[in-house]
């Protein structure tokens, strides 16, 4: 590849890279695309937000997929719609594939719109959970859930966060690639074959 399609290749990678990362925050944070989010929970046409904190670990770092110390957790429901305050949930984490029940709130009616179960996943050890909501409105009764694992190890750093820093890593090394000159001589002398004397 000559040399001025290879800067012009980095280039668009690394516009793509930055436009990755904004779409990355938008989806986590609220944005257009939050229907992707995989924390939250879609109950007959409502939506749960299922957020884990391990404060004696990591702070108020936020998970739902992969929780990686197993232990005291802080498990937290938040309704996204108004109209669910009015109606009967209930709550459930159970240990997969086995189905034992670890946390059970019976149905009530969540006024203030979030419901925080503190959990210590200890006794149950690592491995899979589900974590269920059920709606129940008029006779009707639609069980919904989300899976995610406990004891993934990790240094106390989200999924969402870990792919945002590898982004940032590769952005970056473009932008030392373009921008040093003395690098991209280098490269360029090697895929050449050439050599300074």
């Amino acid at each position: 590849m000559q040399p001025k399609y290879l800067k012009r290749w980095l280039l668009v990678l690394s516009v793509t890279i930055a436009w990755s990362m904004s779409w990355s925050t938008a989806w986590s944070h609220g944005g257009v695309a939050i229907e992707i989010d995989t924390c939250r929970i879609p109950v007959a046409g409502h939506w749960v937000h299922f957020t884990a904190y391990t404060p004696m670990t990591s702070a108020d770092t936020e998970y739902c997929s992969e929780i990686p110390d197993v232990g005291f957790t802080n498990v937290v429901f938040d309704y996204e719609s108004k109209a669910l305050r009015k109606m009967t949930v209930e709550f459930e984490i159970t240990k997969e594939p086995e189905g034992t029940r670890i946390f059970h709130q019976d149905p009530t009616t969540m006024k203030a719109g979030t419901f925080n179960i503190p959990i210590d996943f200890t006794p149950h050890g690592p491995g899979d959970y589900l974590a269920h909501v059920t709606l129940i409105n008029e006779g009707t009764k639609v069980d919904a859930h989300s899976a995610f694992k406990v004891g993934t190890g990790g240094s106390g750093i989200g999924s969402i966060n870990t792919s945002t820093y590898l982004m940032v890593g590769a952005a970056a090394l473009v932008a030392i690639y373009l921008f040093w000159p003395g690098l991209r001589q280098k490269v360029q002398r090697k895929k050449t074959g050439k050599t300074t004397v």
